[in-house]
């Protein structure tokens, strides 16, 4: 059959069923699909790595990664990791590049998507510490297919970026919007845009296989340790056809299309370069990966300190850019809308947070019964386990692989009465695309004996109906109770928190809603308090809420992030940040001066004083103990968030190994 009527009949048919498809982010009606499917299993080799880190990062627009996946990019480029971006649309939208008091022009979608891939050379060489006009290399890409990619390349410092322009459309010719309809559409092809002063001067084109072949060749070639990417499953966002459009979210969802349909691309081509690494026997590719929220940003409490906002949003102003800048390229030397001040003054606030899917990678730490650290993670989207070498030592043995993939970045555990372990999850259970599943539900992992191998992964389910309201479960966390029942909480679709209960026989009891208390961020966090219930805690849109054992507690103060908290006189001690305050605050007593931003973690310290662990404003990992603050100044870069376990600090590192601080 003729190509050109393929592709002319399947734009048409997108654009048919475009509204239907968009209303459901990137979920689809099910038909069967053959790839890569769930492989729990365990015993895989795993990639040995050898302390190289490198970041790959993929984005549907330039600029997605400035908004959303910053200052986690910064922090990794100044720590020296080589980075290679990859934006898989042209960002050419309507054409036009102008601000107030420009002259108009006619739209010109080369011009402008020219000019954005200006914007990110601009950008990146200052996150380089080079001049913002510095002179990148040039040169066409091969890609999978035979396909062509535009690759800029800057090295400053011993410092390297890459960036890789796939060119796909943001929109079909009957202006429906052309990635979701291309992970949708069993038929579509994209016909590629040429994009001004560009090495690569011929179209190619794309249907679903396609795009998913050439994001995993690139994962297979590169060889990333970690992965940044979007959000493959916003969160529902009811609202008008007004505000949607205004906001520029797909119908339902509080986010873009074209964020969404990319996500679900670069986890498909994850699978997919997990399958091909493993098919014959070998070994599990060594990368961890974070994926980050998008428009999300605008409908909570925002999170970023002055100081840490200040950075971001310097990153965005060479982005931006300024019609009056001399920087070489005829097109145009910015996306002008985003330049000067114009990222703090949008009501819209994207760039006023950084908020992650699933929690960051960050090691679930448990002590074995010799005294050595086990130190739990995902890897190649498979659940691994590290162990101390020696008690003590700080140094961890090659991980062990224990099935279960694939999986979300992060990994929950409690630890039960006996000592034994259990790791909870999400898994990917389908994301076929083109009509097939696109399926979420959460695992567990029961160790067999303390210290010892584990029994089979277990499906818990969903708390959920339905596939499209399954997706938008959030992270598992866990407790063991004094009575030997382990609390497992997730929050749910609707923004609150669903629960499931295994008695101390191990029979686990039906899931359960918690009674409503508005919507929550995700990120909960679980504990025994001092007074020997479970307390539950959520950072929500107006207060942070609180459940003890089950029933509503009082609100608590307005947090923008996920809180932390440990047992104390009447039940617990909670420390949180107010929203865009790096100032640290306690519900109960004083909290220590502990400036930062992000996550906080909590432990009670042999003292009798918390341990506190967090992120200071210049990214770097700190400590509070025996009321003394300490700051990490050196090994390996970490990736995530670290935890305070028996006296350390482990967290995991940018070449996809774990670390040890005792300071």
């Amino acid at each position: 059959m003729d190509s050109r009527r393929v592709a002319r009949r399947s734009v048409l048919a997108g654009a048919a069923a475009v509204a239907a498809a968009t209303a459901a982010g990137c979920s689809v009606p099910p038909r069967p699909r053959v790839g890569p499917s769930a492989d729990p299993k365990p015993g895989l080799p795993v990639a040995a790595r050898d302390g190289r880190a490198l970041l790959m990062q993929f984005a549907a627009h330039p600029d997605d990664d400035l908004y959303f996946m910053n200052p986690d990019t910064q922090r990794l480029l100044d720590a020296g990791v080589p980075l290679v971006s990859v934006y898989v649309t042209a960002g050419e939208h309507t054409g036009v590049n102008r601000i107030k008091g420009m002259p108009e022009t006619p739209p010109d979608r080369a011009a402008y998507s020219s000019a954005r891939h200006q914007g990110l050379r601009q950008a990146y060489a200052e996150a380089l510490g080079a001049d913002r006009f510095a002179p990148w290399k040039k040169r066409i890409f091969s890609l999978a297919g035979g396909r062509q990619a535009e690759a800029d390349t800057l090295v400053h410092g011993g410092r390297r970026v890459e960036l890789l322009f796939l060119n796909l459309p943001m929109h079909t010719s009957r202006r429906s919007m052309a990635l979701p309809s291309l992970w949708e559409d069993r038929a579509l092809e994209l016909r590629t845009h040429l994009s001004a002063d560009s090495p690569v001067t011929r179209a190619d084109r794309y249907d679903h296989d396609g795009l998913t072949e050439v994001l995993a060749g690139l994962l297979a070639t590169y060889r990333p340790t970690v992965v940044h990417t979007l959000d493959p499953d916003p969160d529902l966002q009811h609202s008008t056809e007004a505000t949607r459009r205004r906001d520029s979210e797909q119908p339902g969802y509080s986010d873009h299309g074209d964020h969404t349909a990319v996500a679900c691309f670069t986890w498909a081509a994850l699978l997919r370069r997990v399958a091909d690494a493993t098919a014959g026997g070998g070994p599990v590719p060594a990368f961890t990966v974070t994926a980050f929220r998008g428009y999300y940003n605008r409908h909570w409490p925002k999170n970023l300190p002055p100081q840490v906002l200040a950075e971001k949003a310097g990153h965005l102003a060479p982005y931006g850019g300024d019609p009056s800048w001399e920087c070489g390229n005829p097109s145009g030397c910015g996306d002008y809308g985003v330049g000067g001040d114009r990222p703090l003054t949008n009501k819209k606030g994207w760039v006023r947070s950084t908020h992650y899917r699933w929690p960051a990678p960050a090691p679930a730490v448990a002590t074995e019964p010799d005294g050595r650290l086990a130190a739990y993670g995902v890897l190649g989207l498979r659940a691994v386990r590290w162990r101390e070498t020696a008690p003590g030592s700080g140094r961890f043995g090659a991980p062990e692989d224990l099935g279960g993939g694939p999986l979300a970045p992060a990994l929950a555990r409690t630890v039960l009465r006996d000592g034994r372990v259990l790791l909870f999850g999400v898994r990917f259970a389908a994301l076929a695309g083109r009509g097939g599943p696109n399926r979420r539900e959460l695992v567990v992992l029961e160790q067999r004996s303390p210290g010892g191998p584990f029994l089979a992964w277990r499906g818990l389910g969903n708390p959920e109906r339905g596939d499209d309201r399954g997706r938008r479960i959030g992270a598992p966390v866990a407790v063991t109770a004094p009575d030997g029942r382990v609390h497992l909480f997730v929050r749910d679709a609707d923004q609150g928190v669903s629960t499931r209960v295994r008695d101390a026989d191990g029979s686990w009891g039906p899931w359960r809603a918690l009674p409503a208390q508005g919507e929550l961020q995700d990120g909960l966090t679980a504990l025994t308090g001092a007074d020997g219930r479970v307390h539950v805690l959520a950072a929500g849109r107006d207060a942070v809420r609180h459940w003890v054992d089950g029933s509503p507690g009082a609100p608590l103060p307005l947090a923008g992030d996920p809180v932390a908290a440990v047992p104390a006189p009447g039940g617990v001690q909670v420390f949180y940040r107010r929203p865009a305050e790096a100032r640290l605050r306690a519900t109960t007593g004083t909290a220590p001066a502990f400036d930062g931003y992000g996550l906080l973690s909590a432990a009670p310290g042999p003292d009798g004083r918390p341990v506190l662990v967090g992120r200071d404003q210049g990214h770097r990992v700190q400590l509070h103990r025996a009321g003394r603050p300490y700051t990490r100044t050196g090994g390996p870069v970490p990736v995530g968030d670290a935890v305070p376990h028996a006296g350390a600090v482990v967290g995991l590192g940018a070449d996809a190994r774990p670390w040890v601080w005792r300071p």
